[in-house]
């Protein structure tokens, strides 16, 4: 099994759920694409963010909605 890709420290930036090893909140994804931007807009914006954990960040929320709705 894959190590989640989106953390809460609490010496990072207050718990807010980051990207691992960066600074990066999750939500800020979540609001880019909410925005009508691209993954590759906000890869643009945040190149500390790997294509690959921005997918796998997406996949691991979609899992635990539809967890939550089953």
């Amino acid at each position: 099994m894959k190590s989640t890709v989106v953390v809460s420290d609490p010496e990072i930036m207050h718990r807010t759920p980051c990207f691992r090893g960066t600074r990066v909140p999750f939500k800020t994804l979540i609001d880019c694409l909410e925005g009508g931007y691209s993954l590759d807009e906000f890869r643009n914006q945040f190149p500390a963010v790997a294509r690959e954990q921005a997918v796998q960040a997406l996949e691991e929320a979609k899992d635990l909605l539809l967890a939550n709705i089953a």
